[in-house]
């Protein structure tokens, strides 16, 4: 199997549909939850939706680079959102959530196996490779997060 093929299925399996490394993923975490529970703060630990939100950006973020436009994201902004006020809007971002990470697995998958060793925008940002395995690699930290906040609430 191509290396593209296997990092696109491991960002779907962590988001989407799998189990295989933390028996679970944010669609089986988030889906069918109450907005008013994902938006609740326990003492100084980020609300599971800010924490969805900041999965997303940068999903959303790196999925814009695959396209062809410009790397605007910032970690300084990664947790700046407005907040969730209803369920129609916590739907609504999840509905964004799950369609943007479909597109950067399709963009992953259809990505020529040799631009992996290729300059993810910037020098500083190391290579394609290196930033999917990484973007990976982060949404199994927060969705660690996140397991660990639904069982306190």
């Amino acid at each position: 199997m191509k290396q593209t093929h296997q990092l696109a299925n491991r960002l779907r399996e962590v988001v989407l549909n799998g189990t295989w490394i933390a028996n679970t993923n944010y669609k089986a975490q988030l889906e069918g939850t109450d907005w008013k529970a994902v938006t609740i703060k326990i003492d100084a630990l980020n609300s599971i939706a800010i924490i969805a939100q900041h999965i997303h950006y940068y999903i959303h973020g790196i999925k814009n680079v695959f396209e062809g436009g410009d790397l605007d994201i910032k970690d300084k902004f990664s947790f700046d959102f407005p907040p969730i006020e209803s369920q129609l809007a916590w739907e609504s971002f999840l509905s964004q959530f799950w369609m943007d990470t479909e597109k950067l697995v399709d963009l992953i998958t259809n990505l020529p196996e040799e631009k992996l060793k290729h300059v993810f925008v910037d020098e500083k940002y190391g290579t394609y490779f290196r930033n999917i395995d990484g973007m990976i690699e982060h949404c199994y930290y927060h969705l660690g997060q996140i397991v660990l906040i639904k069982k306190l609430l």
